[in-house]
């Protein structure tokens, strides 16, 4: 396929090709976001099968998500140099190929590697598949395309864990792999049938070595800090210092590069336009506070209410089901509003919801768990539209695919700093609560000694199963105000952050705009 040489804005699709070609654009964005988290809750299965530790077996998430984090910012030069319909069929078949080889793994080095091409492949899909939906709906209905965007990159990631942990109980670990295969051949067959006439035009850009090689260096290095530095102690290892001076040289000789070379890797200007620098901070700092409470909330209901793990992830589901339904009416909506209003009461939501969970007990019921993830889905579906809206809102049409994967970069990479920080954080609180609560523990204590009598008397055992009851307690105790005090200041950092909307400055209609910039 010879690449178009005409830049001219080609007329959308229409009819039943449009409806095809979102389907399928649609299902290779919600394949690439179900597996940055479906394997998640199957590790433990897969590192028992192979027989490693599980903190070996979490390389599998940490591995996929460096390689998946080091090839969002690339999209944008990869699409000038290969074209945005190849490089995206390519991705497909790819990560088609890498799940493969993953689901017929022999051992962890060969599943670590398969998993390391996964990511890398899997990189340009997200903003790739922005830059299509948009370019192939009309401006009049480019919020169409991004609430459709955002639905299928909202469910996946809620859809994983359930998913993976159903399928690994069911069957085995290798088909939360398999099943990419027969989603990935349809979406990539579909969209080559129907995209093949509409590539972008290329040209041959040189390769800026000594920019790809610091970006590998630094979010590489970054990204395994962040994943193993919990295990590891954090700072008071030396592997997690060396990594980090690492990383914090690595990052400042790339500023420096790429602002200094004639053809980037990744165009850092980007971040001079206010609507994209004001979008992408937001966008970025409230997926952290997102992702990184989807991910503890069902580890603190495996391993304190004694929740399966495929119950855990289907007790979070329900945070898909207003996301799916306010799509359509987000669509109607978005040209007729300020998205600046619209992400605003977004982060209100968000916060409301985090506020609500803060008064979670250790006796919490189902419904009062599921109630406050129900109404997330409000707040999720006017997210993640207008402020993609605001991010792409102005920028020439050659830059759409550059900025979607520089946004989509940040946000990412941001996701997997708050996951970090929140995990950390809620270990923190929860040995600081235990230490408070164990104060009043003393044999010197009347109410203490009373209580545990009365425990005693109840379980009809020994003192010491008494006092190991009460440990138990005293644990889920601790945890549950750990993680009170986790939900409250995400409901604070919502709140906080809702200033940064208003940096920016979007056109009239930010999504028309960006449909009209995502034309091809």
């Amino acid at each position: 396929m010879n690449a178009s040489t005409n830049s001219a804005p080609l007329p959308p699709l229409t009819g039943g090709k449009l409806v095809l070609a979102t389907i399928a654009v649609a299902l290779a964005t919600f394949m690439n976001v179900l597996d940055s988290s479906i394997a998640n809750v199957a590790v433990p299965t897969i590192a028992g099968n192979m027989g490693v530790s599980v903190d070996e077996g979490t390389w599998v998430i940490t591995l996929f998500a460096a390689a998946n984090a080091i090839a969002i910012p690339l999209t944008g030069w990869l699409t000038q140099r290969v074209g945005q319909i190849r490089l995206f069929v390519w991705a497909i078949l790819l990560f088609v190929l890498s799940s493969w080889l993953c689901g017929i793994a022999p051992n962890l080095p060969t599943l670590l590697a398969a998993r390391i091409v996964q990511g890398a492949v899997a990189g340009p899909l997200i903003p790739l598949s922005q830059a299509i939906l948009l370019g192939s709906y009309p401006k009049e209905r480019s919020s169409t395309a991004l609430a459709l965007w955002a639905m299928t990159a909202t469910v996946g990631p809620i859809a994983g864990p359930a998913l993976g942990g159903w399928i690994t109980d069911s069957y085995s670990w290798s088909w939360i792999f398999y099943i990419n295969i027969p989603v990935g051949i349809f979406a990539a067959g579909v969209t080559w049938f129907i995209y093949r006439t509409r590539e972008t035009p290329t040209k041959r850009l040189p390769i800026d070595k000594v920019g790809l090689l610091s970006l590998i260096g630094w979010v590489g290095s970054l990204q395994i800090m962040l994943d193993k530095g919990k295990d590891l102690d954090w700072f008071n290892s030396p592997v997690i210092i060396a990594l980090t001076v690492f990383a914090v040289i690595s990052f400042v000789f790339f500023l420096i590069w790429e602002f200094t070379e004639k053809n980037p890797i990744i165009d850092i200007r980007l971040f001079a336009g206010r609507n994209f620098l004001g979008g992408t901070v937001a966008i970025s700092i409230a997926y952290a506070v997102f992702f990184s409470n989807l991910v503890i909330l069902p580890q603190w209901m495996q391993g304190f209410l004694d929740y399966r793990s495929v119950d855990a992830g289907l007790a979070t589901a329900p945070l898909g089901i207003f996301a799916v339904l306010l799509a359509p009416v987000m669509a109607k909506i978005m040209p007729k509003s300020d998205a600046r209003v619209l992400a605003t009461l977004a982060f209100v939501g968000f916060a409301a919801v985090f506020f609500m969970r803060s008064h979670y007990t250790t006796g919490v019921d189902t419904w009062t768990l599921v109630l406050p993830t129900l109404l997330q889905g409000i707040p999720t579906a006017l997210f993640f539209v207008p402020l993609t809206a605001i991010i792409l809102s102005g920028l020439a049409p050659n830059k759409i695919p550059a900025a979607a994967g520089l946004s989509n970069f940040v946000r990412v990479f941001a996701g997997a700093v708050g996951t970090s920080l929140v995990s950390t954080g809620w270990n923190n609180r929860t040995i600081l609560h235990h230490a408070q609560l164990a104060e009043q523990t003393s044999v010197n204590n009347p109410v203490f000694t009373q209580g545990l009598d009365a425990l005693q008397a109840t379980l009809g055992g020994s003192s010491d199963q008494a006092m190991a009851y009460f440990e138990h307690s005293l644990n889920a105790q601790a945890a549950m105000l750990g993680l009170n005090d986790i939900f409250w200041l995400s409901g604070v950092i919502f709140i906080a952050i809702v200033p940064l909307i208003w940096v920016t400055k979007p056109s009239k209609d930010a999504s028309a705009a960006a449909a009209g910039a995502g034309g091809h």
